[in-house]
């Protein structure tokens, strides 16, 4: 049950519950509060106690779905447990982030087994939502609850993104010919810090020559015209290849990639196909995995809370087959990225995380 600091949400909300009583596996039901949402298949695989099918619930964030990046990666691994297990699902595209409460009670309420988070902005939300509901199991992607909540049912999905950056850095280092690169971020924050300091340590590492201009930060994870004007600012600046982590909106650094012929690096999905042999690589972010294996994990029975950390060696980031930009780099380059694989997954190179692990990092590693 909800807790009575939750109190009446709103009169839609209310409303959206009393249509949407039938779970999270009402086919066709109308959506909560904040966004739009279709229910999925249902299985006979994946099944709960008692033998009913799970149900799982996934509260996107403001980027919503075709975003071609985060959320969309998420999907994907929400699309993959419905193939193979058979579960229900039930998903809601936050219009705001003043939505995301309301949009997690609602699936609470409705029954799902599980409900996920997609993305940082929603912390403060899910330890709301999930200390009123201990009997709720949740998962959230790239935040970790205040300890001393001592929340019990939320799993949180953590990446060594600064790991998967470090590649992309390296082949930006290797592959630049003006020897100046730049990065777009979204929000300024300490997440989005990891993918610079990853970035900029790995392109120093391949080119002690390379200058790794200013970074750019839009304040906005889905204003594509932002990004699209830091990027151009970058490249006007001498930069040939420019990285972002900004969510949706970096689709604009990859439109300005092409119209201004020069390179852009995606993030968290495989983006290299939104402009073809513009994009030197992505940096993916195994999100889709993430949310598949918590699924699982739930189905076999041995989910549990806590922190779940996806590494390089782990799979959990990677760089793309980079279909379409093989041709634009050294004929050694791919030689040279498996090796520093190898050395990250052994620990030999130590990552930095942070802007103060940057500055003390030596490109010999």
């Amino acid at each position: 049950m909800i807790g009575s600091r939750m109190k009446a949400w709103s009169l839609v909300a209310a409303v959206v519950a009393a249509v949407c009583v039938a779970g999270c596996g009402n086919k066709g039901g109308d959506a909560a509060t904040g966004g739009t949402g279709e229910a999925g298949t249902t299985g006979s695989k994946g099944t709960a106690e008692g033998g009913k099918a799970l149900k799982i619930g996934v509260v996107f964030d403001s980027g919503g779905l075709g975003d071609k990046s985060f959320n969309d990666s998420a999907w994907a691994g929400v699309q993959r447990a419905m193939k193979d297990f058979g579960v229900e699902e039930k998903h809601v595209e936050s219009k705001s982030m003043k939505d995301v409460e309301t949009n997690l009670v609602t699936l609470t309420e409705q029954g799902c087994d599980i409900v996920f988070a997609i993305g940082i902005n929603m912390k403060d939300a899910i330890e709301k939502v999930a200390a009123e509901n201990p009997n709720q199991k949740y998962a959230i992607v790239d935040a970790t609850p205040d300890p001393s909540k001592n929340l019990t049912n939320v799993r949180s999905l953590l990446f060594k993104e600064e790991e998967g950056s470090f590649l992309a850095g390296y082949l930006a280092g290797l592959t630049t010919k003006t020897n100046k690169i730049g990065f777009v971020g979204g929000m300024e924050i300490d997440l989005i810090k990891k993918f610079y300091s990853g970035y900029a340590a790995g392109a120093k590492m391949a080119n002690p020559n390379v200058e790794i201009l200013p970074a750019k930060y839009t304040g906005d994870w889905n204003n594509v015209d932002l990004a699209k004007a830091a990027a151009n600012t970058l490249f006007s600046q001498g930069a040939d290849i420019v990285y972002h982590a900004a969510g949706r909106a970096g689709l604009g650094v990859i439109d300005a990639a092409k119209e201004q012929d020069k390179l852009a690096i995606g993030v968290d999905s495989d983006q290299d196909a939104v402009a073809p042999g513009f994009v030197l690589t992505s940096m993916i972010k195994r999100v889709d995995e993430a949310v598949y294996q918590t699924v699982k994990d739930l189905k076999d029975g041995s989910w549990s809370a806590g922190e779940k950390i996806y590494d390089l060696k782990a799979g959990g980031v990677t760089l793309s087959p980079m279909e379409h930009t093989k041709d634009k780099v050294p004929a050694d380059a791919m030689q040279k990225l498996e090796d520093v694989k190898t050395k990250i997954s052994s620990g030999e190179i130590k990552v930095p995380s942070t802007l103060e692990e940057l500055a003390a990092f030596t490109p010999a590693g």
